[in-house]
């Protein structure tokens, strides 16, 4: 009898002293979900009680007819909250004010980023200097952007008005407190600064695209255009879809920007959801109301973000 008969008429599958001859055959198993959950842990612990507890407490509160002030007891109200919003024109004044913002912040600000992206993915001179000049936007606080377009646009000795005047175009104006201004003009502002994060998103993409397919395009007799079609814009279309589905969200949520530059006026023009929903519960005390707001402002961003994933997921599929 051989040395290899004897050894798997024993039961053993490997050599002498192995562990899975010691073991009848059977390796050890590994608990593999215990190690994950235990690398995931110290990330899903801030994002519960960070973002998902105050979330679901909000949703609580928005049942509540929660006021400020500690001597008052808070007492359930149940959806009463959520009739008096169906009812308040001024809310969903607001709310079509920040759909119109979303669209018009978000739109220029995808096309002007996609053009910037084609620019500094060309083989320029002082290219770095150029992609470090684009994000410094990106880099500067709400506020203190705020503070600066508001000089800008400021009537007597701004910047705007200055070139308007020098140019023989007129007297200049005041575009933060003009009715029919405010809105376009913040929405400019809103532009400016969401761009680079936009312009950053869509380089990658197109760094990531293989530039032999570009060259066998050019070789086909392919213009710009047309290689664009074809081989830039299928290869970014994921890109784009997901910075654009974020830059919505980020742009509807929008507080600080035009907080800083209007606070909401003039006459409401540029109130925001979010800045509703602030004045409600900060200047009004009116907690469980505004709670009521915010549920209704995430069940918008919740279905954005199902179109999103829907399109995402039939897109895998056509592929």
């Amino acid at each position: 009898m051989t040395l290899a008969n004897a050894t798997v008429q024993s039961g053993q599958h490997g050599p002498p002293g192995s562990p899975r001859s010691r073991q009848g055959g059977q390796a050890p198993r590994i608990n593999r979900n215990a190690g994950t959950w235990f690398l995931v842990l110290p990330a899903l612990i801030p994002i519960l009680i960070l973002s998902v507890g105050p979330l679901l407490y909000g949703v609580a509160l928005a049942f509540t007819d929660a006021q400020s002030g500690r001597t008052r007891s808070t007492q359930w109200a149940g959806g009463l909250n959520f009739q008096d919003l169906l009812h308040d024109t001024l809310f969903w004044d607001s709310f079509r004010i920040g759909l119109v913002w979303a669209v018009g912040v978000t739109v220029p600000q995808f096309l002007l980023a996609l053009g910037l992206a084609l620019l500094l993915n060309q083989n320029l001179r002082m290219r770095w200097l150029a992609r470090a000049l684009a994000i410094i936007p990106w880099a500067m606080p709400e506020v203190v952007v705020g503070i600066m377009w508001r000089l800008v646009y400021n009537p007597d000795a701004g910047v705007l008005n200055e070139t308007i005047r020098d140019l023989g175009l007129g007297d200049g104006r005041d575009w933060l407190t003009g009715l029919a201004t405010a809105l376009p003009a913040v929405i400019v502002v809103g532009v400016w600064a969401g761009m680079p994060q936009t312009t950053v998103a869509l380089l990658a993409g197109l760094q990531n695209t293989p530039h032999e397919l570009h060259e066998a395009a050019a070789l086909d007799g392919a213009g710009a255009w047309r290689r664009f079609r074809t081989v830039t814009w299928p290869a970014l279309r994921p890109v784009a879809l997901a910075i654009t589905a974020l830059n919505f969200i980020w742009n509807f949520n929008s507080f600080a920007l035009v907080y800083v530059l209007t606070n909401g006026g003039p006459g409401g023009r540029t109130r925001l959801p979010m800045l509703f929903a602030y004045e409600e519960a900060f200047r009004y005390g009116q907690f469980g109301y505004a709670a009521a707001m915010g549920c209704v402002m995430v069940a918008v961003i919740s279905v954005v973000l199902a179109f999103h994933l829907v399109g995402r997921l039939k897109g895998g599929e056509d592929q």
